[in-house]
C-alpha cells in the first residue's frame, strides 16, 4: 500500500513509500516523534484514501505530522 507522510500545516509531502506493514508504520508514527530531512514532526492524524488507477481500486495511507 500506499504511504505518505503530509506536513499538516502546508500540505508539504514529506516522503511517499510502498509498504507491506502498514500497521507498524501507523504505531511507529504514532509515537514520540518522527525524523525526516527536514526535521522532527509529530503525528497529528491519518486518513485512509482509495482512488482509481488504470481500472483498479487502490488504497493510500496519509499520515499527517506537524514540526516541533
Amino acid at each position: 500500500m500506499n504511504v505518505v507522510f503530509v506536513e499538516t500545516l502546508s500540505g508539504t509531502e514529506l516522503l511517499q513509500m510502498v509498504s507491506h506493514d502498514v500497521a507498524g508504520i501507523l504505531a511507529a508514527a504514532q509515537g514520540e516523534s518522527v525524523t525526516f530531512p527536514l526535521g522532527h514532526f509529530k503525528y497529528e492524524f491519518h486518513n485512509l484514501d482509495f482512488y482509481e488507477e488504470n481500472g483498479e481500486i487502490r488504497q493510500e495511507l496519509v499520515i499527517y505530522v506537524s514540526k516541533i
